[in-house]
């Protein structure tokens, strides 16, 4: 299976240093993940409603990322969550979702519903997990948004 990545050039090592920084919806501050789409499309997405118009990098990068049919994905449901999901600030327990993930370590997979379609998916990668070497991430390339995206409404 094939998964995407928009990061800018300064933050696309696979280290998971963004997450341990920042946390996210899915994952705790303090704990090393990355995170990637099922598409390449629904990346750009997530990266788009994320962004701060004044402050997007214009040195983005695609890289796409290939799991082996032999590396665990734990799943998470949609009708497992609370009905608050994808409210924002997000609740608290999503974030103890990953924790316990990360934590037991099963898998280096974790497949999440997507906040901006939730019938796609979004996957956190365990840069710490044994089978993480298992993943090729391919080599980057240069990504940018059609200008039309950032224009003002009338």
């Amino acid at each position: 299976m094939r998964v995407w990545r928009i990061a800018s050039a300064e933050f696309a090592a696979f280290d998971g240093e963004g997450g341990r920084r920042y946390g996210s919806r899915w994952t705790p501050r303090g704990l090393p993940v990355v995170f990637t789409s099922a598409t390449l499309s629904l990346a750009a997405l997530e990266r788009f409603v994320n962004a701060d118009t004044d402050l997007e990098p214009n040195n983005l990068l695609a890289i796409a990322v290939d799991i082996d049919v032999r590396v665990a994905i734990d799943t998470v449901v949609v009708g497992d969550l609370p009905p608050d999901w994808r409210t924002y600030p997000p609740p608290p327990s999503l974030a103890t979702i990953g924790e316990r993930w990360l934590q037991q370590a099963k898998s280096a997979i974790l497949s999440v519903p997507s906040v901006v379609i939730p019938a796609e998916r979004n996957f956190a990668l365990n840069p710490a997990h044994a089978d993480f070497g298992r993943l090729t991430i391919h080599p980057s390339e240069p990504f940018s948004f059609d200008p039309r995206m950032w224009k003002a409404k009338p």
